[in-house]
Formats: C-alpha cells, structure tokens, sequence
C-alpha cells in the first residue's frame, strides 16, 4: 500500500482535482493519495469527484487555511483511464462555484435589536438562517462580545453557520470574548482569533453588514 501526498495549497479550481486525477492515474498498486488544500471549496470538489469514482474519501481540518483531503484508493484503476489521466488533455471536472463575496459580517451579540431578548434571539437565529441562504455569501463572519456565544456549543444556530463554513465562509470568534463568557475550548463551529486579526478583517473589506 502506498501513501502518496499532492500538494495543491494556493491551486484554484480544477487545478486540485486535475492533480488528484493524475496523481491516482499513475499509481500502480492501492493506496491512499492526501491531497492538500487551502479552502473549503476545494474539499467539495475532491470529495465530489472521489464519490463519483466510488473512492473512499475523508476530509479534516488542520489549520484556519489547511485542509487534508484522503482518497483510499483500493484497486488500480483500469488502463485505458489510467493513460487517460495521465495524458496531455487535461479533464475538465465540475466546480462548485465560489459564492462568497467580499463582505464581512460583524455580529457582537446574541440577539439581534433592542427590547426584547427573546426575541432577540429568535430574530438573530433568523439573520443568520437568512444569511446562508443568500445566493451571495460573505466571505468572512466575525463573532465577539455576547456574539461568541452563538459559536459556541449549544447555540441554536449551529447548523446554520457549519453550513455557512461548509461553503466556504471564515467563522471566526474572539478569543478574548469566549474566555469572559466561560466558552474556552467549547467553540462548535469556526476558529478562534484574536482583535488584531478582526481589525484586519474588518478593514480590508469591501463592505461590513452589523444586524
């Protein structure tokens, strides 16, 4: 069995699965082939193409902007696509389109206005729902003061903001705001940062939205 590692940091689509295509093309006995990447999107890819393929594949999150994506593949492939692969015509895989834009939004609460906090709360779970079904995403959500709380284990809107994650959108939470609420080491979703790195993030955007 071989371990075969493909490096496709900074390879925009189809560049990472062009690779994988002919990494797994010129094997000649099972293995896994790691594929790595910078960006959520491309993980879809891959394991979209490894599905299709009926490879099996898993995916993990090392860093902020490092994903492992591992194709186990379990029998050579045959030779006419093997030669295919590997040959000058490149294949032309499905992209998931990128449909970030770049926005960043700023939420430092878990309810959304003035007033009531109930319904706050359900207001704000509304936002964020309404949020990840936008056809134009943003590129980043940052979450501080009472906002760390909905990154949190237990918060309602969870599912939500994985989803977001899952397409390619940055969850990032104050670090300082998680630790003052008693959140340390209880974020579900996203990566911690720090007030340099939302000042960076803020001031770099196009537009900055706050509910």
């Amino acid at each position: 069995m071989s371990n075969i590692t493909v490096n496709a940091v900074g390879d925009q689509c189809p560049m990472p699965v062009v690779k994988t295509i002919k990494t797994i093309g010129a094997m000649t006995e099972p293995g896994t082939v790691e594929v790595h990447v910078d960006n959520e999107i491309a993980v879809q890819n891959l394991e979209k193409y490894a599905r299709g393929k009926g490879l099996s594949v898993a995916s993990e999150k090392l860093d902020r902007q490092h994903y492992v994506v591992k194709i186990t593949v379990a029998e050579i492939l045959a030779e006419a696509e093997a030669v295919a692969a590997q040959s000058q015509v490149e294949p032309e895989p499905d992209c998931i389109p990128d449909q970030r834009g770049n926005t960043v939004i700023v939420i430092a609460s878990d309810c959304m206005g003035n007033g009531d906090d109930k319904l706050g709360a359900t207001l704000m779970k509304g936002f964020i729902y309404a949020v990840s079904e936008q056809d134009q995403l943003p590129s980043i959500m940052l979450f501080y003061n009472g906002g760390a709380k909905l990154t949190a284990e237990g918060s309602a809107c969870i599912e939500d903001l994985k989803s977001l994650e899952a397409r390619g959108v940055e969850i990032l939470t104050c670090g300082a705001c998680a630790n003052y609420y008693g959140l340390e080491g209880k974020q579900a979703v996203g990566t911690v940062t720090n007030m340099y790195d939302i000042v960076d993030k803020m001031t770099k955007a196009e537009r900055v939205v706050r509910p």
